[in-house]
């Protein structure tokens, strides 16, 4: 009995996606999900210069050329021991491998708030423009162009802030 209602679960489900998806985009959906994409891009570039900072600014690793000589040795004790690299060196630079291991998952969790939230995107439509950009590769070329011309607007729109 509870196969029989999963599996008539399963099968509604399936019936509102083939629903969702006969509906055409409009620019408005496919502008949000541009805008989603251009957020979670700007996400992921403002975390991988926190990376970076934490390499070359780090008061126990002495830069970047340090830090990829003890990414070179790391694991492998005689190496490191060569490489004199100390504890403090070994404890910045497993602070530096812990965040980056966190990254995905940060950024995972970040558009999946914006997704979620209907006042930006919401999880309806975030399914059929997915959907329909998987279908449909001129709404895909259109999208990626949406999401090019925002991130130009951003770039131009920072360049005349720094003057």
């Amino acid at each position: 009995m509870k196969k029989l209602m999963l599996l008539g679960m399963f099968f509604s489900m399936m019936g509102l996606a083939a629903y969702a998806q006969d509906e055409a985009v409009t620019d408005e959906e496919l502008a949000k999900f541009a805008n989603v994409e251009v957020m979670t891009s700007n996400y992921v570039d403002a975390k991988t210069e926190e990376l970076r900072n934490m390499i070359l600014n780090n008061e126990n690793i002495d830069g970047g050329a340090r830090y990829n000589e003890i990414k070179a040795a790391w694991g492998d004790e005689a190496k490191m021991t060569e490489a004199n690299i100390t504890d403090a060196e070994k404890a910045a630079y497993q602070a530096v491998q812990d965040f980056q291991n966190s990254l995905q998952e940060s950024v995972k969790e970040y558009k999946t708030e914006l997704i979620m939230d209907d006042t930006i995107l919401g999880a309806g439509t975030y399914n059929k423009v997915n959907g329909a950009i998987k279908e449909d590769p001129a709404l895909k070329a259109k999208l990626d162009a949406m999401i090019e011309a925002q991130k130009a607007k951003e770039s131009a729109e920072k360049a005349e802030d720094g003057k």
